[in-house]
């Protein structure tokens, strides 16, 4: 197989952004060799330029998805920056339930890149530990851009050692053991999971397929790929998204510094959308 020319790492590196916004820098020629190469020999590409060829051809569209989940970042676990689910459960679940119960509809929170569905299932169990609260119950809407990560996210199999959780507890109660060929592993109950609606979603596609008015939005760890313009981007889509008085959790290592909202910051990446 040859190797990436400059001129081919530009081309793909186009690509995934025209269809992404994830940016590829200079830097990155090499994640992007060994990530593509075994699809290369799948494919039986004589090496990158054949591959771009396939991806300009008709019908490349379908490739460039799959090109697309295998440069995509998916680092997830349960309960990830559990910081956040403190703060989802004990400040932001009481002010935003009572507003959807009086407007007599459930609570609608969104993990907007759910890879495999870890950040989804522990919005998930958060909520219904909360469902006193929650009389017209709650929905979290899971989406990614990959369909492989989804497909993941819609079976809720998970490793028994990645199955940590703040309590033993939850554990017997959100999960059932696997045996015989499924030992090791955990799955989230299906009554848990009934409360999980998994879609694909681009975070720049024209129309997201989801209502708007969401009370919480997760969109975690996935804007540090993105430039200044993409970010400006998103994070206006995702105002519009929230209903008012609702709240957007970015990651740790995010911000909306330098960019122009109208969210009020109330604690560590979590950003509201005023009532007024």
């Amino acid at each position: 197989m040859t190797d990436l020319s400059p001129q081919a790492y530009a081309f793909l590196a186009d690509v995934v952004y025209r269809r992404s916004h994830i940016r590829l820098g200079a830097d990155r020629q090499a994640f992007v060799t060994g990530r593509l190469a075994n699809r290369l020999r799948e494919l039986g590409c004589s090496g990158f330029d054949d591959y771009c060829r396939l991806l300009n051809a008709a019908g490349g569209d379908h490739e460039a998805e799959r090109l697309i989940e295998l440069i995509s970042t998916n680092h997830t676990h349960f309960f990830r920056e559990p910081a956040h689910f403190s703060i989802l459960a004990r400040d932001v679940v009481p002010q935003v339930a009572p507003r959807a119960a009086a407007a007599g509809r459930g609570l609608r929170v969104w993990s907007a890149a759910a890879a495999s569905g870890e950040e989804a299932y522990s919005l998930a169990i958060v909520l219904a530990e909360q469902a006193a609260v929650l009389p017209h119950g709650w929905l979290v809407e899971a989406s990614d851009i990959s369909q492989r990560m989804l497909d993941r996210c819609r079976l809720g199999i998970y490793e028994a050692n990645k199955v940590n959780l703040p309590d033993p507890q939850l554990l017997g109660r959100y999960f059932l053991r696997g045996f015989g060929e499924r030992e090791g592993m955990y799955r989230v109950k299906p009554e848990l999971r009934r409360h999980v609606n998994v879609m694909p979603i681009n975070l720049f596609q024209p129309r997201y397929p989801l209502p708007r008015g969401q009370d919480v939005i997760f969109c975690r760890n996935v804007m540090i790929y993105f430039d200044t313009e993409s970010r400006q981007t998103l994070v206006d889509r995702l105002f519009d998204q929230l209903t008012p008085g609702g709240f957007l959790f970015v990651g740790h290592s995010e911000s909306l510094l330098g960019l122009r909202h109208g969210f009020r910051q109330t604690g560590p990446s979590v950003y509201e959308r005023p009532l007024n």
